[in-house]
């Protein structure tokens, strides 16, 4: 199940409450006053984490509450703090404030974190309070309140290509072809409710995330046809590809349902305008695709692919075209200083881990074999030493002999 949006109250743990103790031991007077102070309240973090693919781990709890802090006791014990509490979300997540409605925080990048509610501080034992004035305090302060926040939770992917075009424009067979995504495909519009994620391996170095996004109507800005629900997952892609269907089951003007993608991009986001855009006409092998591309080609003055999902015609060539647009968008980011985010685990960091040696191959005994037993460096080790010994007595008796002489 894919969810992208939810809402949920977090509340982060209460501090400890302090303790009012006196020390009362035999042999010992005028103790004192020993309560130990109470331990801090567990905080509540949001963490983006790779791997996490949707918020569906949070469609069904709406309440989080961090542990509390434990109290203080005698003899100057405090108490123990509350282990913090890590909510894991994808990258590309946004929290709003629900009753403000303000961005808290935007987690674009793995590993990227912040404590969305704080925990409350322990308390104060009456060991604090002791002074010249009042030696035998008895007075102690509770723990301080968790704070509690009622957020909302919205993803918006982040992909390096989305895929843009009218309902049943081939989006979703494109991904299945050139990826190992296997998205839900049939021959009815809006087969796709959901964006779905696919990584394309353009050589052994390269790669991309693509990202089919739902199909787009008119009146998609406005909110026709979930449009902001589909168009909020366009804005992080870094590179647009429109499809266009030759022809249209509806009997709609390819070149029009362009312009009208278009359109409501534009409305949407004046940016997405001004986003780099790869023209691709699909289903090529169906008559009259020729027309619609030298009429894409004079319109618009791009060029424009020609692939065939069924076939596999086009698709190394276009694959190929992502790949440098890509690399080239990456340079220009690393160029102005910004970080280029990482959208899934390297496999750099498995191959250089060091793999973990028993400890018989790793100790002392590791030399060790069948032709080469302990006994045997014993007995190596032993007559190492006799040879340093007898060594060295032959140098103190050269020197006496040296020293006899006048």
């Amino acid at each position: 199940m894919f969810v992208d949006r939810v809402q949920i109250e977090l509340q982060a743990g209460k501090g400890g409450d302090g303790c009012s103790s006196m020390r009362r031991e035999k042999y010992v007077p005028r103790g004192g006053p020993d309560g130990g102070d109470g331990g801090r309240g567990a905080s509540i973090i949001l963490e983006a984490k790779l791997g996490v693919n949707s918020l569906a781990a949070y469609a069904n709890r709406k309440f989080y509450r961090a542990p509390k802090g434990q109290p203080g006791q005698g003899s100057m014990c405090h108490g123990r703090k509350g282990g913090d509490q890590i909510l894991y979300v994808p990258p590309g997540t946004t929290v709003i404030d629900a009753h403000q409605g303000f961005v808290i925080k935007d987690l674009t990048h793995h590993g990227e974190s912040f404590v969305i509610a704080r925990g409350g501080k322990g308390g104060r034992g009456n060991a604090h309070f002791k002074s010249s004035a009042n030696q035998a305090p008895r007075e102690s302060t509770a723990g301080e309140e968790g704070e509690t926040r009622l957020v909302i939770l919205e993803l918006r992917s982040i992909a390096d290509v989305g895929l843009v075009g009218k309902p049943n424009a081939g989006k979703s067979t494109l991904l299945s072809r050139i990826s190992s995504a296997r998205p839900e495909i049939a021959d009815y519009p809006f087969t796709t409710k959901h964006p779905n994620l696919g990584i394309v391996e353009a050589d052994e170095e390269r790669s991309f995330v693509l990202a089919d996004i739902p199909g787009l109507i008119e009146g998609a800005s406005e909110g026709v046809g979930l449009g902001h629900e589909f168009l909020k997952h366009v804005e992080r892609a870094g590179l647009l590809v429109h499809l266009v269907e030759p022809k249209p089951v509806d009997g709609t003007d390819p070149l029009q349902n362009y312009n009208a993608i278009r359109a409501e991009l534009i409305e949407y986001d004046p940016d997405l305008g001004k986003r780099d855009e790869i023209l691709v006409v699909t289903k090529m092998e169906m008559e009259g695709a020729e027309e619609v591309r030298d009429q894409l080609r004079e319109s618009t003055g791009k060029e424009v692919f020609m692939i065939s999902a069924a076939t596999g015609e086009g698709l190394a060539e276009l694959t190929h075209r992502i790949m440098d647009q890509v690399m080239l968008r990456r340079q220009r980011m690393e160029n102005e200083g910004e970080v280029v985010p990482k959208l899934r685990v390297s496999d750099e960091s498995t191959a250089t881990r060091q793999r973990r040696v028993p400890p018989h191959l790793a100790g002392p005994t590791s030399d060790l074999s069948n032709e080469h037993q302990a006994k045997d460096k014993e007995g190596e080790q032993v007559s190492r030493k006799q040879g340093r010994k007898h060594h060295g007595s032959g140098n103190d008796s050269g020197n006496d002999s040296d020293k006899a002489v006048p």
